[in-house]
């Protein structure tokens, strides 16, 4: 299932949520647009982060797993204390990667009339109260603005992330 949803672009799974999904479904069975396109966001990202955390599970060397065993503890302790928490520290790039496509990709859920971040600065360009003749992009200037903070925040976040969990010695 991961490979076949990492298989289709995310503008197609959108379509799929919005318009291919309410003509299988009975009337009264129909979610909300916006719930519809939630939920195809979420399985899009869910396939990615999967295989962005199998990769840190499989980074943990054999050894980590025979040791947890010899321990005695079950597959759920041994997993919960033992090999997630290195498994995710190796991943943290992965993941914050992650999130800063899945942040700019939601201005693609416009496509299927869901109101985001840029299309709202289209309805102000467009609305005669707000629209600045002088510079007529301004909008879209302060969204490459609000984007790029936000992106760069995250990725220096995991830097200091990443830093403070370093458990080796180099300096």
């Amino acid at each position: 299932m991961i490979e076949f949803i990492r298989g289709v672009p995310l503008i197609t799974v959108l379509f799929m949520a919005n318009v291919m999904f309410p003509l299988f479904v009975p009337e009264g069975w129909r979610p909300d647009p916006l719930l519809r396109v939630l939920v195809g966001v979420a399985l899009f990202f869910s396939a990615y982060m999967a295989e962005t955390v199998r990769g840190g599970l499989q980074a943990i060397p054999r050894g980590q797993y025979e040791a947890a065993q010899a321990l005695g503890l079950s597959y759920w302790q041994m997993m919960v204390k033992i090999i997630l928490p290195q498994a995710l520290k190796i991943v943290i790039p992965g993941i914050v990667n992650n999130f800063i496509g899945l942040l700019k990709d939601t201005t693609l859920v416009a496509i299927v009339n869901i109101f985001d971040f840029l299309k709202v600065i289209e309805a102000a360009l467009n609305n005669p109260v707000w629209r600045l003749s002088q510079m007529p992009f301004a909008g879209y200037l302060f969204a490459a603005i609000v984007y790029f903070i936000l992106c760069y925040g995250m990725a220096r976040y995991s830097m200091s992330v990443e830093k403070r969990l370093a458990t080796d010695h180099r300096h």
